[in-house]
């Protein structure tokens, strides 16, 4: 038994296009729906109870547009979010979670930095990860406002630069040897990061983890599209279309067309 219905996924922006990549090349043949709330941009700010209703609202329409599953592609939005989405929806829903473990196991001097949003690292959710997994390691967490704004905007070089500079430069003073983001926009800094870091400093993405995690749950339901026949994917935002349009296009290597979101 197999279902041809979509796959929803959805970010506070473009984000989570660093994880549609990877649900796209592990998933060749699946419909999938992105929402981009960019109207309602940074997620990272704003009150837990003004995430989960986003979340709720948004998935409510993914599951409207028949989605067979739905990813939150945000990590803000599941460390407010998930456990309520889960209780709501009787389908699966896979979360983001910032790499805590997998940046400790590959740390060679056990000294970690963790990027991600203030929602992120002030959440209940987190807590419990650095309980479970921080155990032993030198683990230090770094807000990194604007971030977000720097990849939602295409900010130039420069500007980059000027952001990431002084949030990278002390962690690097103190001897991290890994980096971790947790936010689906930071893979889109790579190579600035990389540029500021240097070669010898790890950075870890678990974009990879949730399209194999996905993968994983749409197997164990017999859930997957079958065939060979490449599937589509189909747009929404909630900001402006032209200049979404534009930066989606860019982000995803391909023209697109953007719908606006009902809500």
């Amino acid at each position: 038994m197999s279902s041809p219905a979509p796959i929803g996924i959805f970010d506070s922006g473009v984000g989570g296009l660093s994880v549609l990549h990877h649900i796209r090349h592990l998933l060749p043949q699946e419909d999938l729906l992105y929402v981009a709330d960019n109207g309602h941009l940074p997620y990272g700010n704003k009150r837990p109870d003004y995430v989960q209703r986003r979340s709720l609202q948004i998935s409510e329409f993914l599951i409207r547009q028949g989605a067979k599953a739905v990813v939150v592609a945000c990590n803000t939005a599941t460390a407010a979010a998930i456990a309520l989405l889960r209780q709501r929806y009787d389908l699966p829903i896979i979360g983001m979670e910032p790499g805590v473990k997998p940046g400790i196991e590959q740390s060679r001097a056990g000294k970690v930095a963790i990027l991600a949003t203030a929602g992120t690292l002030g959440s209940a959710k987190f807590q419990d990860l650095m309980q479970r997994h921080g155990n032993g390691a030198e683990v230090m967490v770094q807000p990194c406002p604007g971030w977000v704004e720097l990849v939602e905007t295409q900010a130039d070089p420069s500007t980059i630069r000027q952001t990431l500079e002084p949030q990278l430069g002390p962690l690097m003073d103190l001897g991290i040897d890994t980096l971790v983001l947790g936010c689906t926009h930071y893979p889109f800094l790579t190579q600035a990061i990389r540029e500021l870091v240097g070669t010898d400093i790890r950075i870890i993405d678990t974009g990879l983890a949730v399209a194999r995690q996905l993968n994983r749950r749409l197997t164990e339901l017999n859930l997957q599209k079958s065939g060979t026949q490449p599937g589509s994917e189909r747009f929404w935002c909630s900001g402006h279309r032209i200049p979404t349009t534009r930066l989606i296009s860019r982000l995803w290597d391909k023209t697109v067309r953007i719908e606006p979101l009902p809500m």
